[in-house]
């Protein structure tokens, strides 16, 4: 199969979150999605958004292994059916934050006064005066500082294994740390969603929400161990990032790789083998699931795989965008870039190079010789940023496969230092991370110089169906607004407040008004859904239950 990856270079990111407005201003500016933010930009250390999202513990996302098979740790069937309509393990908005917005009108009606006037915070919510206590990027700028940061989730986890990571600001450590949708091979968000509104497109992989299906359980929400599901208030529908599919099918990067002021995301094609995934994903050792992912994914210049992928389906084009993916060559052929929590065991597809230290100079500054390749890679355990810490994020507590792509970045940057300065290739830097010259100055090329046709190798949608331009105007999207298929038929009308009288579902399967012809409710945006929550509790309203052929109810 193939899917639609990025990679993210951490050590590019500034923190300026240009992505995350753009993506707020293209999909989540809508009511009810005020909290929302499906990119984010947190600073590490720090406790992210929403708060201790990390906390498996508490939130029982992702998966785990019960004698040797995978189940949701949100339970099983029955102990989800239990907890559908009170779900005690979902964030609340303090978790997130209540969104505000500022009373501008004072500033441009108060009349002529001794006082300067003020624009006092307003919640979003109910429009009262509020105070400021937390936001989705709270931590910005505060890497290091004790007070906040101890509720770290990963820094707790690394005080378990009896690692400890000094807090003082004389050694403080930050860094940014851009989050999306994972878009997983094995997402959670989709085995626990009891309406199956959640699925894993078959063409690019891409995971979304069929805004039809969906009846606003939340189980994806509490299923989602990166928490990059919401609800909507509004619509009563559970939303996320898209990937901007309608841009991917065109060929185009998505909003928040376009708009990147860094240039640091990559997206590409990569061809795995689906029968491999379940049985990666259910490795017993934590510290293995790296590894094994990488064994599910497969070389599409192998002739024997450029060959199974067309007979799958995979069009040439796809095919031959996998061998030019830049996301292919960051994670399996120079191996830098890493998953984000693979102890979640969803096969997270969103991945990571880890962020380099300054250590050249840290080494020159003691007199060292910062170039030398014995004291270049020595120097990595020793960097401001813990290998511990990141170990944490990206391969489960282990070490090692993040010390390696910190040596072949360390020996990157001093091997192209080297012919800046106009002195001599040392192929002995590239050769002690495994690589030739060639392939050291192909991987600075990526990283540091690549143009917008080598960061984003994208190929059109194959699907092969073309739109009926009349049909898309009757039908509309989920996220349209008003009128939409996510959206309620009458303005105000919100997920917890029951409807008028006119529009309540009686037990007799229809409403107060007429029924349709065909027996479906009038009053429901689409055919054959039923609104539990403006039923009045007596009988057996139409579309409860699916029908036999023939019109009975099942």
């Amino acid at each position: 199969m193939a899917q639609v990856a990025m990679v993210m270079n951490l050590d590019k990111c500034i923190g300026c979150h240009t992505c995350s407005v753009t993506c707020k201003q293209t999909w989540t500016n809508r009511a009810g999605t005020e909290y929302a933010w499906f990119n984010n930009v947190e600073t590490r250390p720090g406790q992210g958004y929403p708060r201790g999202h990390e906390d498996q513990d508490r939130w029982k996302g992702g998966w785990r292994l019960k004698h040797g098979r995978l189940v949701p740790r949100s339970g099983g069937r029955a102990r989800r059916l239990a907890r559908l309509f009170a779900n005690p393990e979902l964030p609340t908005l303090d978790d997130y934050y209540e969104p505000w917005t500022y009373d501008y009108e004072t500033l441009t009606s108060a009349p002529l006064g001794d006082d300067v006037p003020t624009a006092r915070p307003r919640s979003l919510i109910n429009g009262a005066e509020t105070e400021i206590t937390w936001g989705p990027n709270w931590d910005d700028d505060l890497g290091g500082g004790p007070a906040r940061l101890a509720a770290d989730p990963v820094l707790k986890q690394l005080e378990r294994v009896g690692q400890k990571v000094r807090l003082e600001y004389e050694q403080a450590f930050m860094f940014y740390l851009p989050r999306i949708c994972e878009h997983c091979l094995n997402p959670s968000c989709v085995a626990v969603c009891p309406s199956g509104a959640l699925y894993k497109r078959i063409e690019d992989g891409i995971v979304l929400v069929d805004q039809d299906r969906c009846r606003g359980w939340r189980m994806c929400v509490s299923g989602c161990p990166y928490k990059k599901v919401y609800f909507n208030h509004r619509t009563g529908k559970a939303e996320k990032c898209t990937l901007c599919y309608p841009r991917i099918e065109a060929g185009e990067p998505t909003v928040c790789s376009e708009t990147c002021v860094g240039r640091l995301r990559y997206l590409g094609i990569m061809l795995y083998d689906a029968d491999r995934v379940g049985r990666a994903a259910a490795v017993e050792d934590e510290q293995e699931l790296y590894e094994a992912q990488l064994d599910c994914f497969l070389d599409p210049h192998d002739p024997e795989v450029a060959r199974a992928a067309e007979e799958s389906g995979i069009p040439h084009d796809w095919v031959t965008a996998a061998r030019r993916s830049p996301v292919r060559a960051l994670i399996s052929d120079y191996r830098i870039a890493l998953p984000l929590h693979p102890e979640y065991r969803t096969m997270p597809m969103v991945w990571y190079v880890p962020p380099l230290s300054p250590v050249v100079e840290a080494l020159s500054k003691d007199g060292h010789d910062g170039e030398d390749p014995a004291n270049l890679f020595g120097a990595i355990d020793a960097l401001r940023i813990p290998l511990e810490y990141l170990a944490g994020l990206f391969t489960a507590g282990d070490t090692g496969p993040v010390e390696a792509a910190l040596c072949r970045l360390a020996a990157m940057r001093s091997y192209m230092r080297r012919i800046n300065l106009g002195q001599e290739r040392d192929c002995s830097l590239a050769a002690a991370v495994g690589l030739d010259a060639e392939r050291m100055e192909e991987m600075y090329r990526l990283l540091a110089l690549a143009k917008y046709e080598e960061r984003y190798v994208i190929p059109t949608s194959y699907t092969g169906q073309v739109p009926d331009p009349d049909a898309a105007a009757d039908t509309g999207c989920g996220l349209d607004g008003e009128g939409g298929p996510g959206m309620y038929e009458r303005p105000g009308e919100t997920f917890h407040a029951l409807a008028p009288a006119v529009g309540r579902q009686d037990g007799e399967g229809g409403e107060n008004e007429a029924d349709e012809e065909d027996g479906e409710l009038a009053g429901s945006a689409t055919r054959g859904r039923v609104n539990l929550l403006n039923w009045d509790g007596r009988g057996r309203p139409a579309g409860l239950f699916p029908r036999r052929r023939g019109g009975e109810r099942a």
